[in-house]
């Protein structure tokens, strides 16, 4: 009788394995894939990009710079005040405690006289005012110790407002000082951020981009250390370009205004004072001064500004060049306009 089951279908001996195999094989492809892929090493920046880190973390710390400068001249000016307040203070107790050695004077020589007590213990009391609106002690006081009482009285009001000022001007005080700690904070971690990078580099790549920061002038000033300027400046323009000129090589330090180095409203403020002009001392407050001038009007000693922030300042001598202090690890040069972003510019001369 034959059988009603169906054959089992046949599997060829060769797919299974040839299967297995083909999935396996894919399977260490991608995990090896997967390995090279984690563990190869990032790609190395390009000295150009390398160097454009290094360009913004200059920008940046001369932000900084600028801030540390205002916060500078905020303390400096907080802390003048705070000493005349100071000095005011002292010179009102040593005139009060000459009032009491006269109240003092009369109060003894009442008591020798036969005064009674309470007149002694008024005349000292720490409010005159109360003793003297007392009509019936008043009559028995001479006119000069009334005046002696009544200037005791303004003295001792007088050196309560000093002190109150003093106290308030103390408290801007370390205000402005912690301000300032703050801002030498952030300028030093941005310039040592920078070193680091540097740092990182080798002889050959650190000389390659010292070579592009050197300014390819059309000016033979940009080679020479020191010069006359015979543009067609005149005046206090021209002397205060000169002056600038005069400071070339000598090297960048934030917060500096001379006379052996400087940052860049420091050497521009410096460069107007010894034309006769008072410039403020940061770029914000530079910024302010003289009147508005355009790209296109440019005339050789205005003063031009960089970057949205105002961060940035130079002297324009004529034909697109500017001098200027840079930034940290350069020194005053001569540079042209074209190098970093127009903000503005002031006509100060």
């Amino acid at each position: 009788m034959a059988s009603h089951r169906k054959p089992r279908p046949r599997i060829l001996a060769s797919t299974a394995p040839r299967a297995a195999v083909g999935v396996t094989a894919a399977a260490i492809a991608s995990v090896t894939l997967l390995s090279e892929s984690a563990n190869a090493a990032p790609a190395k920046p390009s000295i150009a990009q390398v160097k454009a880190q290094i360009d913004t973390l200059n920008q940046q710390a001369e932000v900084a710079t600028q801030n540390y400068d205002q916060a500078k001249e905020q303390a400096d000016t907080q802390r003048a005040k705070t000493d005349q307040l100071l000095a005011q203070v002292a010179q009102k107790t040593q005139q009060m405690n000459e009032s009491r050695r006269v109240l003092g004077q009369f109060a003894s020589e009442q008591y020798r006289d036969g005064g009674i007590d309470q007149t002694v213990q008024l005349l000292l009391a720490p409010d005159p005012e109360q003793f003297l609106n007392q009509s019936h002690m008043v009559n028995q006081l001479s006119a000069t110790q009334t005046d002696a009482l009544k200037t005791y009285q303004v003295q001792q009001e007088q050196a309560s407002i000093q002190r109150a000022q003093a106290t308030a001007s103390l408290t801007k005080l370390t205000t402005a000082q912690q301000s300032l700690a703050t801002q030498k904070k952030t300028v030093q971690t941005k310039l040592a951020t920078a070193q680091k990078l540097l740092n990182s580099l080798t002889a050959e790549q650190r000389a390659k981009i010292a070579s592009m920061d050197k300014p390819k002038s059309s000016s033979s000033s940009s080679t020479k250390t020191s010069y006359t300027y015979n543009g067609p400046a005149t005046g206090r323009a021209a002397a205060a370009i000169n002056f600038a000129l005069a400071q070339r090589g000598k090297p960048y330090v934030y917060g500096a205004t001379g006379p052996g180095s400087y940052d860049c409203s420091g050497l521009t403020q410096a460069a107007y004072r010894a034309a006769g002009v008072t410039l403020g001392r940061t770029t914000y407050d530079q910024a302010k001064d003289g009147v508005t001038v355009s790209k296109a009007d440019l005339r050789p000693g205005d003063l031009v500004f960089f970057y949205s922030g105002l961060s940035h300042v130079g002297i324009y001598l004529g034909n697109g060049e500017i001098v200027h202090a840079p930034h940290t690890g350069a020194v005053v040069e001569v540079a042209p306009l074209s190098w970093m972003p127009f903000a503005t510019a002031r006509r100060v001369a």
